[in-house]
């Protein structure tokens, strides 16, 4: 008799899937199962046949994927789970989150199913990843080390259920700010960075910063492109960078640059699209025209742009940046100044008042200039946003006056994203969260890379009770815009403090601390995560460094102006806290 004989070979097997999903079906069984079928067909199964994998095993909630590559396995998992990043932005649900393992090793082929130590193993790792993360075996790392630019964590040995022996394992995802920077690898990215002033008048920077940032607006809609914010871009201002350390620095994949010349009647506009990665030039182009045709060349620009970085358009993002451009010059020529004034805001130390009528000076200029555009309105409504929470001006009810400009760029122009913008942050001070939630999930269907619409979205989670969900929203904000980081540093922290994440939140804190050292609002949450931490004696030198910074600091007032609607929330933070015998 002939002995048969099993064939096996070598293979990498990645196994993911949905954590938490017998709870989901336990809330919402016909959501859960329409959000699956989603996940699974829409963002899974594409980036999967992308990187050239075979499904093979599909049970639900999990699904098996066989590689010739050991590459190809890895590349594939992170982008996945950068995707799927993406994915969770625009869901008005709870997120949905996958686990993956992946494993090189021997497999047993049984019809289309496999079998054998290098899909256990794997399903095993997946069983352990973090949530939104990824688990490798050292034997799939060994593979890729030095051929991707991916970094893992160094996790030591794992004991695996039914393994008999301990299995190294590698680790990416459960750390701050990591499932952001997934998403630059799983799209492409870009830097918009200041073009150069060449009139030789220093009065025109703000028409060539301008004309950066209308550029950046536009990209923003673009959901199958990654678009840093301007404040992270602009701190590029005046310097003439290696452009693949702005690549490095900034995580994106390829920047433009370019230069602006206005004389008269006529301006000269000069762009190139690099590549952040390689320093070379993917697209280079001079305008040379009338000023009445900007707005053609900025859209020429964006197109450019976007058949050189090869991103697929929808049919609704065509519409979108056709519809919405400014048409007089010279209320856009206001509208720009009224913007730059608007961003320099922050920075002015004397005559606050009058810096900050000028803005407003500016901004209602160009709506008596055109009446219909609706972005000066946005404008207005973000300035008196500015003024109301600072009083710098002495508006009276500023308040009242943001709404109602958001309102007005609104009815004027309904995908003006800015104006959504402005509407949630009024309806965040006014507490209505439910409004708030609606508004922002607007402006980010307008600009899937609005980062202050990613922010303000994580905050209505957070606030709405969904700390965990509301994380990765609030670092991809933070990534996109450095410098909103010095505010979104708290929002952070206080979503991982409220998550349970206590050393994540104290780390996040202690960062917003060293950038913000004024701060008595982080300094109380830090003091509770420290608390929950056990750490009694930092917690407590924290707590006195409050008094000595706002000796009118008061708990109970801090938590009333806290718009959170689990009650668990301020029960935790006063938890932390009382763990450590404060306020005393």
């Amino acid at each position: 008799m002939l002995e048969t004989r099993t064939q096996r070979r070598l293979a990498a097997i990645l196994a993911a899937d949905i954590e938490g999903y017998s709870q989901m079906m336990g809330a919402d069984e016909d959501g859960t199962l329409a959000a699956t079928r989603a996940v699974w067909g829409n963002v899974f199964n594409p980036i999967v046949a992308s990187h050239r994998g075979r499904i093979f095993k599909t049970m639900g909630d999990g699904v098996l994927v066989e590689f010739a590559s050991a590459v190809d396995a890895v590349e594939c998992a992170v982008a996945v789970q950068g995707a799927m990043t993406l994915y969770n932005l625009g869901t008005g649900t709870a997120e949905i989150a996958l686990r993956i393992g992946v494993n090189l090793g021997d497999v047993v082929s049984d019809g289309d199913d496999m079998l054998g130590d290098g899909v256990n193993v794997a399903a095993r790792l997946e069983a352990q990843a973090p949530r939104g993360g990824i688990l490798l075996s050292d034997a799939i790392h060994a593979q890729v080390r030095g051929k991707i630019d991916i970094a893992f964590t160094d996790v030591g040995e794992l004991a695996l259920k039914n393994i008999a022996s301990p299995v190294r394992a590698w680790r990416w995802g459960n750390g701050a700010g990591v499932e952001v920077q997934a998403a630059s690898e799983a799209i492409p990215s870009i830097a918009v960075l200041p073009f150069t002033n060449m009139s030789g008048d220093p009065d025109q920077e703000y028409f060539s910063d301008g004309i950066s940032e209308d550029i950046i607006t536009d990209l923003s809609k673009i959901g199958g492109l990654m678009v840093v914010a301007r404040n992270s871009s602009f701190a590029y201002k005046g310097k003439t960078p290696d452009i693949r350390t702005v690549g490095r620095e900034l995580g994106v994949t390829s920047v433009l640059e370019g230069s602006i010349r206005r004389a008269a009647n006529r301006v000269r506009i000069t762009a190139q699209l690099i590549d952040a990665r390689t320093g070379a030039h993917l697209w280079a182009e001079r305008y040379d025209r009338d000023l009445t045709d900007i707005f053609a060349v900025q859209d020429e620009v964006t197109m450019q742009i976007v058949g050189a970085l090869r991103v697929k358009l929808q049919p609704v993002e065509r519409q979108r940046l056709a519809g919405t451009r400014a048409t007089n010059v010279a209320a856009h020529d206001a509208y720009l100044r009224g913007r730059q004034l608007a961003a320099d805001l922050p920075e002015v130390t004397t005559d606050r008042r009058a810096a900050f009528n000028a803005v407003i000076a500016a901004y209602t200029r160009a709506t008596l200039i055109d009446p219909a555009y609706a972005a000066p309105d946005a404008g207005l409504s973000l300035a008196y946003i500015f003024d109301h929470a600072n009083r710098w001006a002495g508006t009276p009810d500023p308040l009242s006056q943001a709404i109602r400009h958001a309102d007005l760029a609104i009815t004027k122009d309904p995908d003006e994203v800015f104006g959504h913008v402005a509407a949630a942050v009024t309806q965040m001070y006014k507490g209505d969260v439910e409004a708030m939630k609606a508004s922002a999930n607007r402006a980010l269907a307008l600009a899937p890379n609005s980062a202050a619409a990613i922010g303000i979205l994580g905050n209505v989670k957070m606030m709405l009770g969904h700390a965990e969900a509301a994380i990765p929203l609030l670092q991809r904000s933070i990534w996109l815009d450095t410098d909103f980081a010095k505010q979104g540093l708290h929002f952070l922290g206080a979503a991982q403090l409220l998550a349970g994440r206590y050393q994540e939140a104290a780390d996040t804190f202690r960062e917003r601390i060293r950038r913000v050292p004024s701060t008595d609002l982080s300094r109380s949450l830090l003091a509770s995560a420290l608390g929950h931490l056990g750490q009694v004696d930092e917690a407590r030198r924290v707590w006195a460094e409050i008094a000595a910074i706002n000796p009118n600091y008061a708990l109970d007032e801090h938590l009333g102006r806290l718009t959170y609607s689990n009650p668990a929330d301020p029960a935790r933070i006063r938890e932390g806290l009382a763990k450590a015998g404060l306020p005393d």
